[in-house]
């Protein structure tokens, strides 16, 4: 009788093509170019909901009724405020320091005024926690850029909506309805996007039935890198590079002859146009004709149609959101901590959806070293 043979293993290098897991939360069909959250085309929710609004639906499979949105409003708002220590280490954390490494710190750091998170069996307590960690993540943001450069801050307030409220601190007084309405929408369009690098990342450590605060410090230092969320920092200084729209056809070949990447254009998924980008897009218009600015959007077009043309390459949501949020008057090194902020709706839904059904990830690796067989050489005689 013939041995029987194990069957080959698949690498997939970067994980690509494999299903690591079910989700119920949202829906990357790259193909299509669709965004669906728990069932809602994305084009369906952008600019027709606000971000609690989406936050809801993400964490309880529906969208909210009044009474439900105005009492998640009121939870939000009451779980804004930092523990004194977090606010003290905010100012006196170093001014040159990374946003992102402030937020990956103070989220963790609020685990240590949460005696006794851990675990999956807090569904209650973590779901507060949810809360908690959506409404806090901003303060800190702003917060510490306030602090970096020297100016007080401001009192948290409970009568504003999240995305007006971040406005506030971090300018020290309340937006206009149009920026607020930006902001927000961009908030909707950032909140939960699949299996990606920080949501896996945060799925991978809460399986381990560790803490929310450990899995949220893990998706932050995943999202800090500059092939994730890092990318629309990218996209504004490759335009402030190029410098004016006669630059553009020139730069962008010498980029392609030295094969070198293009921010902002194309995605691990969608193999046609990002469907978060046609929004952000519209907004970077409508901004930048306001301000009179219009070389930003004006350079960023000619880049999406180079690539387009040459590259079959489409641009991605960070090739717009970086002009809105410049167009804002947002600081460049904010562009990914507002990402994050928008984002630990999805994480955290996606950490709770975790503990629902949980099973530790343990992928195996293909070892790729030296055959088995070596020896021991004594110590005098290496």
């Amino acid at each position: 009788m013939s041995e029987s043979k194990a069957a080959p293993r698949i690498v997939a290098k970067g994980l690509e093509g494999v299903v690591a897991t079910g989700t119920a939360l949202s829906d990357v069909r790259g193909l299509e170019g669709k965004l669906i959250y728990r069932g809602y085309d994305i084009d369906e929710l952008a600019g027709r909901v606000s971000f609690e609004e989406a936050s809801y639906l993400l964490w309880e499979g529906n969208l909210p009724n009044q009474k439900q949105l105005s009492e998640l409003k009121a939870s939000l708002a009451e779980q804004r405020e930092l523990p004194r220590e977090v606010v003290d280490y905010i100012l006196g954390a170093p001014k040159d320091a990374s946003p992102m490494d402030i937020l990956r710190t103070c989220i963790s750091m609020l685990g240590l005024y949460d005696y006794g998170a851990i675990g999956a069996e807090q569904v209650r307590l973590n779901r507060e926690r949810q809360i908690s960690l959506t409404a806090k993540i901003g303060v800190v943001a702003a917060y510490f850029h306030r602090a970096r450069r020297g100016q007080s801050l401001p009192p948290v307030r409970k009568d504003l909506g999240e995305a007006a409220h971040f406005l506030y601190l971090l300018n020290g007084q309340e937006a206009g309805p149009e920026a607020v309405a930006t902001l927000d929408m961009a908030f909707v369009l950032h909140a939960d996007h699949g299996m990606n690098a920080s949501t896996f990342a945060a799925r991978v450590c809460a399986s381990t039935l560790t803490d929310i605060y450990s899995a949220l410090s893990t998706a932050i230092g995943t999202l800090k890198g500059p092939l994730h969320g890092g990318a629309n920092e990218g996209v504004i200084h490759m335009l402030k590079e190029i410098g004016s729209l006669e630059k553009v056809d020139r730069w962008v070949q010498e980029q392609m002859a030295q094969k070198k990447k293009i921010m902002g254009i194309g995605h691990r998924v969608y193999k046609v146009l990002d469907p978060r980008a046609p929004h952000l897009k519209r907004m970077a218009e409508k901004l930048t004709a306001e301000l009179g600015e219009p070389k930003w959007i004006q350079m960023s077009e000619r880049i999406a149609h180079i690539m387009r043309t040459e590259k079959k390459l489409e641009a991605n949501v960070d090739f717009y959101s970086a002009t809105v949020y410049y167009s804002l008057g947002l600081p460049t090194d904010l562009f990914t901590p507002i990402f994050a902020v928008a984002r630990t709706a999805g994480w955290t839904a996606h950490v709770l959806e975790q503990w629902q059904d949980n099973r530790l990830f343990r992928p195996d690796s293909e070892y790729i070293g030296p055959a088995l067989g070596r020896k021991v050489v004594p110590l005098a005689q290496r």
